[in-house]
Protein backbone atom coordinates (compact mmCIF):
# COMPACT_ATOMS: atom_id res chain seq x y z
CA UNK A 1 0.00 0.00 0.00
CA UNK A 2 1.62 2.96 -1.11
CA UNK A 3 1.18 6.30 1.14
CA UNK A 4 0.51 9.90 0.78
CA UNK A 5 1.61 12.47 4.09
CA UNK A 6 -0.53 15.64 2.60
CA UNK A 7 -0.13 19.16 4.03
CA UNK A 8 3.48 19.23 4.79
CA UNK A 9 3.99 22.83 6.25
CA UNK A 10 7.87 22.93 7.66
CA UNK A 11 11.16 21.20 7.22
CA UNK A 12 11.27 19.18 10.04
CA UNK A 13 8.27 17.41 8.74
CA UNK A 14 10.03 16.77 5.76
CA UNK A 15 13.04 15.22 7.37
CA UNK A 16 10.96 12.68 9.43
CA UNK A 17 9.21 11.17 6.70
CA UNK A 18 12.46 10.33 5.14
CA UNK A 19 12.70 7.34 7.71
CA UNK A 20 9.30 6.50 6.82
CA UNK A 21 8.15 3.67 3.88
CA UNK A 22 5.70 7.13 2.55
CA UNK A 23 5.94 7.74 -0.91
CA UNK A 24 4.11 11.26 -1.69
CA UNK A 25 4.37 14.00 0.31
CA UNK A 26 1.72 16.76 -0.34
CA UNK A 27 1.86 20.74 0.01
CA UNK A 28 -0.71 22.78 -0.54
CA UNK A 29 -0.12 26.05 -2.84
CA UNK A 30 -2.21 28.23 -3.67
CA UNK A 31 -5.33 28.41 -1.24
CA UNK A 32 -5.05 31.07 1.39
CA UNK A 33 -8.39 29.22 3.13
CA UNK A 34 -6.08 26.25 4.51
CA UNK A 35 -4.56 26.45 7.48
CA UNK A 36 -2.04 24.03 5.27
CA UNK A 37 -1.17 26.91 2.87
CA UNK A 38 2.55 27.44 2.19
CA UNK A 39 4.84 29.61 -0.46
CA UNK A 40 6.28 28.28 -3.08
CA UNK A 41 9.73 29.61 -1.05
CA UNK A 42 8.59 27.62 1.69
CA UNK A 43 7.65 24.42 -0.29
CA UNK A 44 10.96 24.42 -2.14
CA UNK A 45 12.65 24.75 1.30
CA UNK A 46 10.37 21.43 2.33
CA UNK A 47 11.43 19.71 -0.92
CA UNK A 48 15.35 20.30 -0.43
CA UNK A 49 15.24 17.70 2.64
CA UNK A 50 13.11 14.97 1.66
CA UNK A 51 14.29 12.16 0.64
CA UNK A 52 14.81 11.91 -3.57
CA UNK A 53 12.61 8.38 -3.41
CA UNK A 54 9.87 10.58 -1.87
CA UNK A 55 7.41 11.96 -4.62
CA UNK A 56 6.87 15.75 -4.57
CA UNK A 57 3.07 16.66 -4.49
CA UNK A 58 1.65 20.31 -5.57
CA UNK A 59 -1.96 20.63 -4.23
CA UNK A 60 -3.93 22.93 -5.64
CA UNK A 61 -7.70 24.49 -5.98
CA UNK A 62 -8.85 25.67 -9.38
CA UNK A 63 -5.07 26.68 -11.20
CA UNK A 64 -4.74 28.98 -14.01
CA UNK A 65 -1.90 28.23 -16.38
CA UNK A 66 0.80 30.95 -14.66
CA UNK A 67 0.00 29.15 -11.35
CA UNK A 68 0.77 25.39 -13.50
CA UNK A 69 3.59 26.49 -15.04
CA UNK A 70 5.17 27.65 -11.93
CA UNK A 71 4.08 24.48 -10.21
CA UNK A 72 6.22 22.80 -13.15
CA UNK A 73 9.33 24.84 -12.85
CA UNK A 74 9.42 24.37 -9.55
CA UNK A 75 10.43 20.51 -8.95
CA UNK A 76 7.51 18.85 -7.88
CA UNK A 77 6.74 15.69 -9.47
CA UNK A 78 2.96 15.38 -9.53
CA UNK A 79 0.41 18.35 -9.88
CA UNK A 80 -3.05 17.21 -7.40
CA UNK A 81 -6.00 19.24 -8.75
CA UNK A 82 -8.99 20.02 -6.90
CA UNK A 83 -12.14 22.19 -8.50
CA UNK A 84 -11.83 23.17 -11.99
CA UNK A 85 -9.12 21.79 -14.54
CA UNK A 86 -9.46 23.37 -17.68
CA UNK A 87 -7.69 22.08 -21.11
CA UNK A 88 -5.34 24.93 -21.30
CA UNK A 89 -3.98 24.59 -17.86
CA UNK A 90 -3.24 20.80 -18.48
CA UNK A 91 -1.44 21.91 -21.95
CA UNK A 92 0.54 24.06 -19.75
CA UNK A 93 1.52 21.27 -17.14
CA UNK A 94 4.53 19.32 -17.95
CA UNK A 95 4.53 17.02 -15.00
CA UNK A 96 1.75 14.01 -14.10
CA UNK A 97 -1.58 15.49 -12.56
CA UNK A 98 -3.31 13.87 -10.08
CA UNK A 99 -7.26 14.99 -10.73
CA UNK A 100 -9.44 15.38 -7.31
CA UNK A 101 -12.92 14.67 -6.64
CA UNK A 102 -15.24 15.00 -3.79
CA UNK A 103 -18.45 13.26 -3.16
CA UNK A 104 -20.29 16.85 -4.73
CA UNK A 105 -18.48 15.78 -8.05
CA UNK A 106 -17.35 12.29 -8.48
CA UNK A 107 -19.48 11.40 -11.45
CA UNK A 108 -17.37 13.92 -13.46
CA UNK A 109 -14.50 11.57 -13.16
CA UNK A 110 -14.98 10.23 -16.84
CA UNK A 111 -14.60 13.36 -17.95
CA UNK A 112 -10.57 13.28 -17.70
CA UNK A 113 -10.77 9.21 -18.99
CA UNK A 114 -8.24 10.23 -22.22
CA UNK A 115 -6.16 12.32 -20.96
CA UNK A 116 -2.90 11.19 -20.71
CA UNK A 117 -1.18 13.53 -18.24
CA UNK A 118 -3.33 12.48 -15.77
CA UNK A 119 -2.19 9.42 -13.91
CA UNK A 120 -4.01 9.62 -10.90
CA UNK A 121 -7.91 9.80 -9.54
CA UNK A 122 -7.93 11.15 -5.77
CA UNK A 123 -11.60 10.36 -3.74
CA UNK A 124 -12.28 12.78 -0.70
CA UNK A 125 -14.61 13.87 1.30
CA UNK A 126 -17.29 16.79 0.73
CA UNK A 127 -14.47 19.68 2.23
CA UNK A 128 -10.93 18.28 1.69
CA UNK A 129 -8.74 18.84 4.51
CA UNK A 130 -11.96 18.56 6.90
CA UNK A 131 -10.91 15.30 8.23
CA UNK A 132 -14.21 14.18 7.24
CA UNK A 133 -14.82 10.64 5.96
CA UNK A 134 -17.72 9.66 3.72
CA UNK A 135 -19.49 6.86 2.30
CA UNK A 136 -17.57 4.62 0.06
CA UNK A 137 -20.39 3.05 -1.39
CA UNK A 138 -19.94 6.14 -3.97
CA UNK A 139 -17.11 4.33 -5.14
CA UNK A 140 -18.62 0.87 -6.31
CA UNK A 141 -19.22 2.87 -9.71
CA UNK A 142 -16.11 4.51 -10.20
CA UNK A 143 -14.43 2.55 -13.41
CA UNK A 144 -11.01 1.28 -12.61
CA UNK A 145 -8.01 1.01 -14.99
CA UNK A 146 -3.98 0.07 -14.57
CA UNK A 147 -3.27 3.17 -16.22
CA UNK A 148 -4.38 5.39 -13.04
CA UNK A 149 -3.74 5.54 -9.27
CA UNK A 150 -6.71 4.99 -7.53
CA UNK A 151 -6.23 6.94 -4.49
CA UNK A 152 -8.17 7.55 -1.14
CA UNK A 153 -8.59 10.43 0.72
CA UNK A 154 -10.69 12.28 2.98
CA UNK A 155 -10.76 11.49 6.83
CA UNK A 156 -8.54 8.85 7.04
CA UNK A 157 -6.60 8.20 10.60
CA UNK A 158 -4.63 5.42 12.11
CA UNK A 159 -8.04 4.01 13.53
CA UNK A 160 -9.94 3.98 10.25
CA UNK A 161 -7.55 3.61 7.36
CA UNK A 162 -7.08 -0.80 7.83
CA UNK A 163 -10.85 -0.48 7.19
CA UNK A 164 -10.93 1.87 4.41
CA UNK A 165 -8.22 -0.40 2.80
CA UNK A 166 -10.40 -3.43 3.04
CA UNK A 167 -13.09 -1.79 1.66
CA UNK A 168 -11.94 0.35 -1.01
CA UNK A 169 -8.73 -1.29 -2.05
CA UNK A 170 -6.93 1.94 -2.88
CA UNK A 171 -3.71 2.06 -4.40
CA UNK A 172 -2.85 5.14 -2.66
CA UNK A 173 -4.12 6.37 0.73
CA UNK A 174 -3.46 9.83 1.65
CA UNK A 175 -3.60 11.24 4.91
CA UNK A 176 -3.42 15.14 5.94
CA UNK A 177 -5.17 16.48 9.17
CA UNK A 178 -5.75 12.61 10.33
CA UNK A 179 -2.41 12.43 11.69
CA UNK A 180 -1.94 15.93 12.99
CA UNK A 181 -1.55 17.38 16.61
CA UNK A 182 -4.79 17.80 18.21
CA UNK A 183 -3.83 21.25 20.32
CA UNK A 184 -1.24 23.05 17.31
CA UNK A 185 -0.40 23.22 13.88
CA UNK A 186 1.63 20.74 12.24
CA UNK A 187 2.32 16.89 12.20
CA UNK A 188 2.28 14.36 15.11
CA UNK A 189 5.06 11.88 14.45
CA UNK A 190 3.67 9.42 16.71
CA UNK A 191 0.28 9.57 14.38
CA UNK A 192 2.70 9.41 11.44
CA UNK A 193 3.84 6.15 12.85
CA UNK A 194 0.68 4.64 13.76
CA UNK A 195 -0.44 5.06 10.59
CA UNK A 196 2.01 3.93 8.45
CA UNK A 197 2.33 1.03 10.53
CA UNK A 198 -1.51 0.18 10.07
CA UNK A 199 -1.18 0.73 6.57
CA UNK A 200 1.99 -1.65 6.04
Amino acid sequence: MKIKICGLTSPVEATYLNNKPVDYAGMVLFFEKSKRNISLDRAKEIMAVLDSRIKRVAVVVSPDVDQMRLICNSGFDIVQVHGGLSAEVIDACTINIWKAFNVSDMDTQSIFADQEKITGFVFDGARPGSGQSFCYDLLESIDRDSKRLFILAGGLNPDNVAQAIEQVKPDVVDVSSGVEYKDRPGKNPSLVDEFVSVCN
